[in-house]
């Protein structure tokens, strides 16, 4: 059986909200993949993207992919931003684990 055929025959046997699933991702995949079939290389990030989406303190260039940092820049950042950076920096009640006074009534 050829590829074609089998996959026509598994989607005639699914309910028409799977098959409407399927051509979506199949949709997708075509999409993804078919600047690499035209040769052209995939886009894996778009610089940018995430501007103006984060409340916290970051700097200017926090978006800046690894890949245009030198070595210098990316251990700076690995020390500045590595394990334990926001030690201190977040906090919990004393009382997080008790339920809660809404909900009391369930237990």
């Amino acid at each position: 059986m050829t590829v074609d055929a089998e996959l026509l025959e598994t989607l005639t046997q699914m309910p028409e909200s799977l098959q409407q699933e399927v051509l979506h991702y199949a949709k997708y995949l075509n999409e993804k993949y078919s600047h690499a079939q035209a040769g052209e290389p995939l886009k894996k990030r778009r610089s940018g993207i995430l501007k103006g989406t984060f409340k916290l303190p970051l700097p200017e260039d926090f978006d800046t992919p690894m890949e245009l940092l030198d070595a210098e820049q990316k251990a700076a950042l690995e020390k500045k931003y590595g394990y334990g950076s926001l030690a201190g920096k977040i906090t919990m009640s004393d009382d997080f684990d008790e339920p809660l006074e809404d909900l009391k009534d369930y237990m």
